[in-house]
């Protein structure tokens, strides 16, 4: 693999430690490193480690700076041949983002601070997956963010130990030295720390404190308060300004203690862990993700924020009990190379890495009707055993997503009710809003109309597919045309899925998973009919098609003859369909001489599955339960009328299509325009009972 890092700078700081680092890990493990920056103090060694630089402006705000970076970061990915881009701040992040759409190259990103909610901190949640270094940070990107808790990676901050080494405390020197590391900013509180000091070495005159970090540009007002204020405490004797240091593990062996006295949501403070290896008692803020460091009086100490009596008393305590302040270095020295060490970092990032690499998001959309939704089944498992690593979704209605719940070849279904909440422009742009949050690396349309060209486009994956027909097809970048419409409808999926690499073959079948209580209640439909599954042969009826469609109803007198002929052959019929349907129902009751058994409208569409389970062969027209018998590997005769079969069998190994070929048969009308249905009436029973009866030989 190689890896690009993109951060503001390379000077001294947490994040370009890091980012040093993990570089380091990356080149002497096998795999390439790129950084990218604005240059710093420590790219003479990153290079030296075996990392590529190379500098741009990625640091300023600049929109136009920003739009030129992105086609110079391009540039770099495609000269470099990246495979995966990790940004470590906001604006890289806006860069590297933009310039991965454009590559087809991965991106993350890791969430070094805990963000204020505005637009550019949101970019930290795009990556396909979010590195956090704390669990309040994680919390903080899932709850404010909307990032997918499915997306998040804990990877805590490291220390080099090679660097910070333990060293044993000293032991009679004549001063005591409490240090605070950290840039010089409000947030970090140096108040609180140097009022709390001054009220220390009142009571204890050889204590002194130093301050180890400087200011940026905009905040050298307040550094010039923070020297008014020592001036004011009259402790300008014993406390020192360092600045901006590199020998920061050297200062630390020195030190008697480090205090962090941020008083907002620390995102982590990896100065505590660095602290901690060297041996030097913490005290700390009980802030944000300090509490994933410092466990109370057995790794450190614990103080409220803006507290400066509690800092004071904290260092007091570790003044007069030097016992207390080993106990707790020896423990958090320990704590530290279980969790803390670079080469865990590395190796738990290098994993995202690997899983990032080989691991897809998929999105397939296929909103109705229900009989077409099961019909895409077969493309779910051909995408299952094409991307086994990949993270597969569909977006379905609320009608059919009941179909899909038990799948095993999906990880997640997506419900639109565009009839319902999801409906009008504000309930598309939520769905909008939410598909986004997955991070789709492509989307598959199955539906292929203008609604859903248009939600794939809007999405934002890296590809969509789908037949580039004139309903907005020009927006999927891998549209294909729909050269021929009389295929097969499993075949004519595939056409699509073939863009992706996934092929169509003979053995292709549709799927169900009915639950075993769906099982079970449809065994107690047929044992209130009196049909016992292992005595009785058993054939299912499905009375009707959809409202919509009555031109694809066999008559309900032909239904009634069939019925009367099965059930002189001992043959057992139950007549199925929904609640609509009932008066059909009914009315082939009140025709048939013999008691078929009526259970349309009594089931779910998966107790339904169940129900055909059971039987040994079933008859439909054109309609869902027809798709439903097919997954059930239930032998079918299929009734077509007004419909053609080549666009709308199902593949089964076992199915007979019945027909009339007459000059108007396949027109497609919900209505019959010469007012006969001689297509569907012109099927007869006894047809439809030698078809079966070729089936229970």
């Amino acid at each position: 693999m190689k890896i690009l890092q993109i951060l503001p700078e390379m000077n001294v700081g947490g994040v370009e430690r890091g980012t040093l680092d993990l570089a380091k890990y990356i080149a002497a493990h096998g795999h390439g490193s790129v950084v990218v920056s604005n240059g710093g103090t420590l790219v003479p060694l990153l290079e030296a480690q075996g990392t590529r630089h190379y500098t741009l402006p990625v640091h300023r705000k600049n929109l136009w700076t920003i739009w030129e970076s992105v086609s110079a970061l391009e540039k770099i990915i495609r000269e470099e041949k990246v495979d995966i881009v990790h940004a470590r701040s906001r604006v890289p992040a806006v860069i590297a983002y933009f310039a991965c759409r454009r590559t087809g190259v991965d991106f993350l990103t890791t969430c070094h601070g805990y963000y204020s909610r505005n637009l550019f901190s949101h970019v930290m949640g795009w990556g396909k997956l979010v590195i956090v270094i704390s669990e309040i940070v994680g919390r903080h990107m899932i709850e404010h963010f909307g990032v997918q808790p499915e997306n998040v990676r804990l990877i805590h901050r490291s220390v080099d130990l090679d660097k910070f080494k333990f060293r044993e405390r000293q032991t009679g020197r004549s001063e005591f030295i409490v240090t605070i590391v950290g840039r010089i900013n409000p947030i970090k509180g140096h108040t609180y720390f140097l009022k709390a000091m001054a009220k220390v070495m009142r009571q204890q005159p050889f204590v002194r404190a130093r301050i180890i970090g400087d200011a940026p540009a905009n905040k050298q007002a307040y550094k010039e308060s923070l020297l008014l204020l020592v001036r004011r405490l009259g402790i300008q004797d014993k406390v020192e300004f360092l600045g901006n240091r590199s020998d920061i593990p050297q200062l630390l062996a020195d030190s008697d203690a480090l205090v962090l006295s941020t008083v907002t949501q620390e995102a982590f403070g990896r100065v505590i862990i660095e602290a901690q290896a060297v041996g030097v008692p913490v005290i700390a803020a009980k802030v944000g993700g300090v509490v994933d460091i410092v466990e109370h009086e057995k790794t450190g100490l614990l103080v409220l924020p803006k507290d400066p009596d509690a800092i004071a008393s904290a260092v007091l305590r570790l003044v007069s009990d030097r016992k207390l302040g080993d106990v707790m270095c020896a423990e958090a020295r320990r704590r530290v190379e279980q969790r803390f060490t670079v080469e865990q970092m590395a190796l738990k990032t290098i994993a995202v890495y690997d899983e990032l690499k080989h691991c897809q998001n998929i999105l397939v959309i296929k909103l109705s009707a229900v009989g077409d939704v099961i019909l895409a089944t077969a493309s779910f498992k051909a995408l299952r055993e094409t991307f086994p690593r990949a993270r597969i979704c569909c977006l379905t209605s609320r009608e059919s997503a009941v179909i899909l719940h038990n799948c095993p070849y999906l990880d997640d279904v997506v419900v639109y009710d565009h009839q319902g909440k999801g409906r009008g422009l504000k309930g598309f742009w939520k769905l909008i809003v939410r598909l986004r949050k997955y991070r789709f690396d492509k989307i598959i349309d199955l539906q292929n109309n203008l609604r859903t060209h248009l939600l794939a486009f809007l999405c934002m994956p890296q590809a969509s597919y789908g037949y580039r027909n004139k309903k907005l097809g020009k927006l999927l970048s891998h549209g294909i045309a729909d050269s021929d419409p009389l295929m097969p409808p499993v075949q004519h999926q595939f056409n699509v899925l073939k863009e992706l690499g996934v092929q169509y073959h003979d053995s292709v079948r549709l799927e169900l998973w009915p639950r075993a209580d769906d099982v079970a209640y449809a065994r107690e439909l047929l044992q209130g009919e009196w049909i016992d599954e292992k005595c009785h042969k058993i054939v299912g009826i499905n009375i009707a098609a959809s409202e919509r469609w009555v031109t694809k109803n066999w008559p309900v007198k032909a239904i009634a003859e069939l019925c009367d002929l099965l059930a002189a052959d001992n043959i057992r019929v139950i007549i199925t369909g929904m609640e609509k349907d009932q008066r059909f129902a009914r009315e082939v009751l009140a025709q048939a001489r013999s008691k078929p058994g009526i259970v349309a409208g009594k089931t779910t569409i998966l107790q339904l599955a169940a129900l055909i389970g059971f039987c040994h062969v079933y008859v439909s027209s054109d309609s869902a339960p027809l798709h439903i018998a097919a997954a059930m590997k239930v032998p079918v005769v299929a009734l077509f009328g007004p419909t053609d079969p080549v666009r709308h069998i199902p593949p089964a190994d076992r199915l007979t299509v019945v027909r009339k070929a007459i000059e108007c048969t396949a027109c497609y009308s919900t209505k019959c325009r010469k007012g006969t249905l001689a297509c569907m009436k012109g099927i007869t029973a006894a047809e439809i009972y030698g078809e079966i009866k070729k089936f229970l030989l």
